[in-house]
Formats: C-alpha cells, structure tokens, sequence
C-alpha cells in the first residue's frame, strides 16, 4: 500500500467514525432535553465536507507526501482529540443546546472559542497540502470560511441566548 492511500483511508475512516460518534451524542443529548437550533446550514457542510474526501481520493490517490505538511497534518489530529476527549459526550457535528449547561472552558477551550473549527480549517488546508495540491486546499478553504461564517455566526448566537437565560 502506497502512503496516500494509507493517509487517505485514515482519514475516512476517521470521519466516519466521528459520523458515527457525532450521531450518538446528538441521540443521547436529545434525550436529555438538548434542541438543535440552525439546522439549515448543516446539509451544505455535509455536501463539502464529502465533497472535499472524494476530491482528494481522485486527485491524491498515489500521489508522494510531503512530510512537513504531513507532520503538521498530524499535529493538528492531536488538536482535534483533544477537543473531542474535552466534550466527551457534548461533542457533536451539529449545534445542539442542552439548557442549564455550563459552556465547556477547560481543555483548549482556555484559548480558542471553537478549537474544533480551528481543526478543521486546518485540514481543510493542509491535508491536500500534503499531496502537493495546493489550488485544491485553496478552493476548499474559501469554501469552508463561507460555510463557517454562517456557523459559527449561528452557535455563537444560540451559546449567547442559552448563557442569557440560565444567568
């Protein structure tokens, strides 16, 4: 097996597993009396989030990696597991309000409002970066700055709603 293919499947199999854990947490929070709110947006981020894997499997596919991007790629993984480990069982792909809940602060939530995101912009750009395709890192993340405008516009309004309320 080539070493794009392996990146490649990791990061597939990675997204899927989050799919998987996103759905489960969502399920459990709304159990215990959480609401999604902003919805609207989130089939788009769907769209690009598969858009931008199948890309790279068609373009990256046996493709050399180039290991500064790939060590970068890699540190930004120690990121992401950190925030989710952070959430636990908060942690999920949509923007799910469970009321009378503190906003999570420890972890690396001490110094970014949404780390999360600050994950993905990063492999949004540097995972094709790896495989040396830089127009493609490039048009994706203009798209996710669009789709993340919106996003983060919609949670940082229902956090500040939530927080509002239970003062």
């Amino acid at each position: 097996m080539t070493g794009s293919l392996l990146l490649l499947l990791f990061v597939t199999l990675e997204r899927l597993g989050e799919l998987w854990l996103a759905r489960h947490n969502t399920a459990k929070l709304l159990e215990k009396g959480a609401f999604e709110v902003a919805s609207a947006h989130y089939p788009v981020i769907v769209i690009l989030h598969a858009s931008w894997l199948i890309g790279l499997w068609w373009f990256a596919f046996n493709h050399l990696i180039d290991g500064f991007w790939l060590f970068l790629f890699a540190l930004l993984q120690i990121l992401r597991l950190w925030t989710l480990t952070t959430l636990g069982a908060r942690w999920t792909t949509r923007i799910v309000i469970l009321p009378n809940a503190s906003l999570v602060k420890k972890g690396p939530y001490r110094f970014l409002s949404h780390p999360n995101y600050a994950v993905v912009i990063g492999e949004i750009a540097v995972l094709p970066l790896c495989f040396n395709l830089p127009y493609f890192a490039i048009i994706f993340s203009v798209l996710n700055a669009m789709i993340l405008v919106i996003r983060i516009k919609a949670e940082n309004m229902a956090l500040r709603e939530i927080c509002n309320e239970t003062r």
